[in-house]
Formats: structure tokens, C-alpha cells, sequence
């Protein structure tokens, strides 16, 4: 269960993952974008997975009917607006939003930085009006080579004042990280944080290597860690965390059912790991399902489930005053409400 004494965070959602239903079928409807069904109950088959799909590509393939319909600046300022309002209405009171500006501009032809743009004038508009405190993550997306990558980092680097961090995300096995290592260090050079996506669709060498190469302050997913013990202790010592997504991680069949998700094992080890959704939009679910039916389900303890929130907060990139006013606001206030 949440424990509302603590700030609730969430450090790994995808904001081109978590449209409404409704918001599809309203700009669809809007910009005359064909879509395989026109009502909430026809459409919903088509974006959430319900069970697991075969693998990560099938399950990122998902996202057609939401990129379909990003077909301008306003319509990426209105995604990225409702995204914060959601987390309001979960409670949460803290959240990263990440996006690849390249995968959002890439069906309409936008530019990457207008993207960029616009999804940062949509979350800090939602700031001010929600109270959730919210920050940027841009994504390279791997999958559209080295050199398309370097094109969208220099769009998100043009609004480097807008973001915390910048990750990698993608065809992790086809993709290696070491590929990118010009990338992640002109992202430290500029003073950003690094998250990288790996142990999700490759296997622990994937993560050495998003340390070693890339310098990733936390992992997302991490999924295959467990299978090397000098990672784990790694991982520990270093004080390296994982953004942990069990039932993300359970449709795109990096695990097989939540009872042999390996972050059970990784908490016993010490490891520190926070709760996610990853995709919402996809998945169908919100926080308070990680936390009340797959963190149960994955054999969590209630204290590794409330040291997983400590975590979150503890890994945000946030600073140390940053996090100390957010657990002050919650202890005098309580967690915030939808409005």
C-alpha cells in the first residue's frame, strides 16, 4: 500500500505512453486521423494490452494510435498538460516525464525542438495549475541509429533549461549502449543526469555497460541484474537504482508472471528500486496498481514496498533542499488531491 506520511514519486513514465482514451478519439476526430474504432469501448482493445504481448517492439508497436494523432505543437501541449493533471488525480506529487522528441515528431513531420517545446509548455503550465511537482527527461531513441540520435539530441539539448536528465530508450539488443558514447557525453558535459533503459530486452552486460559507458545514475528496468551477482553488489555499493516496472515489464514478456519478477530477490539484495508504470496508457493501469496489486504479486514485503517509495524519492533528480520541501509539504499538508 502507498503510505501517504511519504511523498508518492513516480521516475519512469512515458509521456507518448499515457494518452487518454478520449484525447485519441477527440484529435482524431479533430484532424480527420482514421482510427480502427470511434467510442472509448471500441478503441480501448486496440491501445491497452491486457495480457503479455510477444516482446518489447510488439509492445512499444501500441503506440501507433497515440503517435497517430500528435499531429502538431498544440496537440503535443495538450498530451503532455493532461499527463501532469493525471498524476494529480493518482496522488502522486512528484513525477519525470520523459518523451524522444524524434518519435513524436516522426508521423507528422514536426521538428524534434518543437516538440521538445511544446511538451515542456504543457507540464509547466499543468505545474502551476495542479501543484504536482514535475520534471523532463528527453529520450534518444536508439532504434533510429547513431546518427539520428546525435539529430535529436541536439534538439534536446537546444532546450536544456526545460530537462533534468536524458536517457535511452529503444531496441536495446540491436542497439548497444556503447554505440552511444559520443551522445552521453556531450548529456554530462552539459550538466544533465543519466538514466538508461537496459536488463530489460538484454541481458546484465547491457547494464554494466549503460554504467561503465554511458554513466547512468539509475537503470531502467533492470530486469536481468539478478543473473550477475558482481552487478548486484555493484549496484548496491554504488548506490545505483532501478526504476522498476513489474507489470510493464510483464506485457512486453521480459518476465513471464509477476511471481518470478526478479525485484523481490534484488530488494532482499539490498538493491534500491522504485515502482513505476513505465506506460499507463498502454498498460491500462496506474501508480496505485504497482504498489496494491503488482508489488504484492511479485513478492514484496510491506516494509520493501514502503522502503521502495523512500527510494524513489531518494533517487529523484531533485535536489536536497528540492526533496526536503516535498516531504515537508506532504507532512503538513498531506498528498496532494485532485482538484
Amino acid at each position: 500500500m502507498i503510505d501517504q506520511s511519504l511523498p508518492l514519486v513516480e521516475l519512469h513514465r512515458h509521456l507518448d505512453g499515457s494518452i487518454r482514451l478520449q484525447t485519441i478519439l477527440e484529435l482524431a476526430d479533430q484532424h480527420g486521423i482514421p482510427l480502427p474504432a470511434h467510442d472509448l469501448e471500441g478503441l480501448a482493445p486496440y491501445v491497452h494490452i491486457d495480457e503479455s504481448a510477444p516482446g518489447l517492439m510488439a509492445f512499444i508497436d501500441r503506440f501507433e494510435h497515440m503517435t497517430a494523432v500528435l499531429v502538431d505543437a498544440d496537440a503535443c501541449r495538450r498530451v503532455a498538460y493532461e499527463n501532469v493533471e493525471d498524476a494529480l488525480s493518482e496522488g502522486i506529487d512528484y513525477i519525470e516525464l520523459r518523451y524522444s522528441p524524434w518519435f513524436m515528431a516522426e508521423t507528422h513531420g514536426m521538428h524534434p525542438a518543437e516538440v521538445m517545446e511544446a511538451c515542456a509548455d504543457g507540464i509547466r503550465a499543468a505545474e502551476r495549475d495542479t501543484g504536482v511537482r514535475a520534471n523532463i527527461i528527453g529520450i534518444l531513441s536508439r532504434t533510429y541509429g547513431v546518427d539520428v540520435c546525435m539529430q535529436e539530441l541536439e534538439a534536446i539539448l537546444a532546450h536544456r533549461d526545460h530537462i533534468v536528465a536524458v536517457d535511452l530508450a529503444g531496441d536495446e539488443a540491436k542497439f548497444p549502449a556503447h554505440l552511444f558514447k559520443p551522445h552521453f557525453r556531450r548529456v554530462r558535459d552539459a550538466g544533465l543526469h543519466v538514466t538508461i533503459h537496459a536488463g530489460e530486452a538484454d541481458g546484465p552486460q547491457s547494464i554494466w555497460s549503460a554504467i561503465k559507458n554511458l554513466g547512468a545514475e539509475r537503470i531502467g528496468h533492470g530486469v536481468s541484474a539478478l543473473e550477475d551477482p558482481a552487478l548486484v553488489d555493484y549496484l548496491v555499493e554504488q548506490g545505483i537504482g532501478l526504476e522498476s516496472c513489474p507489470t510493464s515489464n510483464l506485457h512486453t514478456s521480459t518476465v513471464e508472471s509477476y511471481a518470478v519478477h526478479p525485484i523481490r530477490h534484488l530488494a532482499a539484495s539490498g538493491v534500491r528500486f522504485c515502482l513505476n508504470t513505465d506506460d499507463p496508457g498502454i498498460s491500462a493501469i496506474d501508480i496505485a496498481h504497482e504498489y496494491e496489486v503488482a508489488a504484492p504479486a511479485v513478492g514484496l514485503t510491506p516494509a520493501q514496498i514502503r522502503q521502495s517509495q523512500v527510494d524513489g524519492l531518494d533517487m529523484a533528480f531533485l535536489s536536497h533542499e528540492e526533496k526536503k520541501l516535498l516531504q515537508l509539504k506532504v507532512a503538513e499538508n498531506g498528498t496532494l488531491q485532485p482538484v
